[in-house]
């Protein structure tokens, strides 16, 4: 165990000597928390539980190496079909993770500013008023983001662009013959606007973006790496083999 520990570490700085450059936003889509709960014979709960505790650790992660934007693909509007028990645990997984930001520590000594992209209109109104204290109490931070997909479908987010463009349009406040895709962009997000993505990961062996930020990573061309270990023991080196393909795309590209 130690020598596997100590070849990681060297494994590690190898991977960090190779990479040259970091991408400053990364999308995340966390599969298999539970085939991870399957197969080692716990329930779908404490799956979901050990991917909230490996979130937290590739945030540490990924602020250490240097990227400013991460976005979490935590719960999609196909997610709604589960079990109803299932869609209640992680809706109330949310609540707790919520309402830990506004008093969070790390969150406030890292200036880290946290929001949600998704249909809201789908959410309780106990775990949207929990988004909203988190949203208000990071607001005015913009050293590091962190935005949390919940109800989300890269379809149904431009759908809903595009019924704020008509709006406007409609309103007099744009003019038909100006929209732009910076337009739509514009109307994609209600707070604070994404950047493009420069890469997609994505765990559990699925090579699939799953209509994840379709407008903002596969308009942009990012890079995308998917591999095999499920969320909850996805590893630094996990991390840092996906920045690798970034910086190897870059390279090219350059």
């Amino acid at each position: 165990m130690i020598l596997r520990t100590q070849a990681e570490h060297l494994y590690e700085r190898y991977l960090g000597w190779q990479c040259k450059h970091i991408p400053g936003h990364i999308a995340i889509i966390q599969d298999g928390n539970r085939r991870y709960a399957r197969l080692n014979n716990v329930g779908t709960i404490e799956g979901h539980r050990a991917g909230a505790q490996a979130t937290l650790r590739v945030l540490e992660w990924a602020q250490d190496l240097g990227v400013r934007t991460i976005t979490l693909y935590s719960f999609s509007t196909e997610n709604f079909k589960r079990d109803e028990a299932e869609v209640d645990y992680l809706f109330d997984l949310f609540k707790e993770k919520f309402a830990e930001i506004p008093t969070d520590d790390r969150i406030h000594k890292n200036q880290i500013r946290v929001q949600m992209i998704g249909d809201r209109s789908m959410l309780p109104r106990d775990l949207l008023s929990l988004i909203e204290s988190a949203e208000d109490a990071t607001r005015h931070y913009s050293r590091y983001f962190l935005n949390i997909a919940l109800a989300y479908g890269g379809r149904n987010e431009i759908v809903h662009a595009a019924r704020r463009v008509v709006e406007g349009v409609r309103e007099g406040n744009l003019k038909a013959d100006a929209i732009t895709s910076k337009t739509v962009e514009h109307h994609l997000y209600d707070g604070a606007p994404l950047p493009p993505v420069d890469l997609i990961v994505r765990t559990g062996n699925e090579r699939r973006t799953s209509n994840f930020l379709p407008w903002m990573a596969n308009g942009n061309e990012c890079a995308v790496y998917f591999c095999a270990p499920y969320w909850p023991v996805f590893r630094k080196i996990d991390l840092m083999r996906a920045i690798r393909v970034y910086d190897q795309r870059m390279r090219r590209h350059r």
